[in-house]
């Protein structure tokens, strides 16, 4: 069901009234993702919202601009692995990723791993996560550290290396070591790095 924008006004006004959580529980399934989105829910609301049954709601929750860090927290960690993603997704919650982190959804940590807010402590971890794709996403995410590209340099992993070779912020001295790395694709990638000196180049080539 589509709600108006004066449909919406009236039920936020209805529980704004009085805050009644049992109220709340007895919404219909559409009523509660409209409040959970609504900028002008209050976050007492939201949290109750947060705990609702269905992964809908708590979508919505997690995307309401007035929920609650902590809430964000326990979002994070929620069973359903829909809603740590989208937690992930936020761009307004880059201090709550460290949770993120610790999930077991390879997705999630594949989202923080690329999400240009995530702390550069935070990259820092990731780089050492058993999944390559969660390593591919940092080695190529602007806002690692060099001393984490180093490592990622020597990954066993050949698309975590290319990603490296790729960056932009990967160090020369990295970049030396893989212009000569035994994968083909490597090679290029760190040849084509605007970083990487032209005496490497000559040296390797001639």
């Amino acid at each position: 069901m589509n709600y108006t924008p004066e449909q919406i006004a009236e039920i936020v006004l209805k529980v704004l009234k009085d805050e009644n959580e049992h109220d709340i529980l007895l919404f219909s399934y559409d009523e509660k993702r409209e409040l959970a989105k609504n900028p002008n829910t209050s976050t007492e609301i939201l949290n109750v919202l947060a705990t609702n049954e269905n992964p809908g709601v708590r979508w919505e929750v997690v995307n309401n601009p007035n929920t609650p860090t902590e809430t964000l927290k326990v979002l994070a960690t929620d069973e359903d692995l829909s809603v740590p993603w989208w937690v992930a997704q936020n761009p307004s919650t880059p201090e709550i990723l460290k949770v993120l982190i610790t999930d077991k959804n390879r997705d999630v940590g594949w989202v923080v791993a690329n999400n240009p807010n995530t702390p550069a402590e935070t990259l820092k971890v990731l780089a050492t996560n058993e999944n390559f794709g969660v390593r591919y996403g940092v080695a190529k995410n602007l806002s690692t550290l060099t001393e984490t590209l180093k490592v990622l340099g020597t990954d066993e992993d050949p698309s975590v290396r290319w990603s490296v070779a790729r960056n932009p912020n990967t160090p020369q001295e990295t970049l030396k070591f893989l212009v000569t790395d035994k994968n083909r694709d490597i090679r290029r990638a760190a040849a084509n790095n605007p970083k990487t000196p032209q005496e490497t180049l000559l040296s390797c080539f001639y």
